[in-house]
C-alpha cells in the first residue's frame, strides 16, 4: 500500500494551522490598513481639541493616547475618541455642548500632564491655548434677539455638565443644574464666559430691546457659551481650530 503523506492527520492539522495563520495575518493587516482610510479620505470628524493642542496632523502623530489629560481635567471635559475614528482612535477631544472646558484650572493641568507636547507647554503665545472660535450659528433662535429673558435651569434638571461659578467657588466647578437663572434678558453666554472681553451682547437695532451675542478676538473657543445656551439646538457653536484671522 502506498502511503500518501498529504492525507495524513498530521499534514491535515498542519495545513489547517497554516491557513488559520494566513487568515489571521491578512485579517490583522486589513484592520490595520483600515485605520488609515478615515485619515486619507478625511473621514476623521473635526474635533475640538484640549487647550494647547498643536497642529492637527502633528497632534494625531504625537499623541500616545495615555489619557493623562483626561485624568486631570477638573470638569471632565476631555474624552478619548472611539474606534470609528481610524487613526484618531484614543485621541483626546472635547464635545463642548455636553461639557465645555471652562478654564477652571486656567488651562494648565491638561497641558502640564501631557508627556509628549501634543498639548503645548509653551504658554507665552496666545495661539497656544486657542481651541477654536465661537460663532453665532442660529441668530434667529436667540432669546436675547427678541428681548426675552430666561428663568430656570439652563439645560434642564438632568444635565450633568459642570461649570466654574465665580460667585460660588473659583476653584470648584459645580453642576449647572444646581444654579438656576432668572434674568430679564437672556445673557447666559456672556454671563458665564470665563474669558474677559470674549463675548458681549450688542443691540440689533436702535428701536427695540433685541440684542445678539457678538464674538470678539479674545475668544479662545473653550465652548462655555455653546454648553450654557438654553436654546436647543444651541444658538452658539465652536468652530474647531479657527482663528480670528480665519474669521476676517
Amino acid at each position: 500500500m502506498i502511503f500518501n503523506s498529504k492525507s495524513s492527520p498530521r499534514h491535515q492539522a498542519s495545513r489547517r494551522q497554516f491557513l488559520r495563520t494566513v487568515a489571521l495575518f491578512f485579517g490583522i493587516m486589513a484592520t490595520s490598513l483600515a485605520t488609515f482610510f478615515p485619515v486619507i479620505a478625511k473621514w476623521v470628524p473635526a474635533r475640538l481639541r484640549p487647550p494647547g493642542a498643536i497642529e492637527e496632523e502633528d497632534y494625531l502623530a504625537s499623541c500616545i493616547k495615555c489619557g493623562q489629560c483626561v485624568q486631570v481635567c477638573p470638569v471632565e471635559a476631555i474624552r478619548l475618541a472611539d474606534i470609528d475614528e481610524g487613526m484618531g482612535i484614543g485621541v483626546p477631544y472635547i464635545e463642548a455642548r455636553d461639557q465645555a472646558c471652562d478654564f477652571s484650572c486656567d488651562a494648565l493641568q491638561c497641558i502640564l500632564a501631557c508627556p509628549t507636547g501634543s498639548l503645548s507647554h509653551n504658554l507665552t503665545k496666545k495661539e497656544e491655548v486657542r481651541m477654536g472660535l465661537a460663532r453665532v450659528a442660529r441668530p434667529e433662535a436667540c432669546l436675547a434677539q427678541f428681548g426675552l429673558g430666561f428663568k430656570g435651569q439652563a439645560r434642564g434638571p438632568l444635565f450633568p455638565g459642570l461649570l466654574r461659578y465665580e460667585d460660588v467657588d473659583r476653584w470648584k466647578p459645580g453642576l449647572v443644574r444646581e444654579h438656576p437663572y432668572d434674568v430679564e434678558l437672556c445673557d447666559l453666554c456672556v454671563r458665564e464666559c470665563p474669558i474677559e472681553n470674549a463675548i458681549s451682547l450688542q443691540a440689533v437695532d436702535n428701536a427695540g430691546k433685541g440684542k445678539l451675542p457678538v464674538i470678539h478676538e479674545a475668544c479662545v473657543g473653550c465652548g462655555v457659551c455653546e454648553m450654557i445656551c438654553p436654546v436647543e439646538p444651541t444658538v452658539i457653536v465652536i468652530d474647531e481650530r479657527k482663528t480670528w484671522e480665519d474669521r476676517a
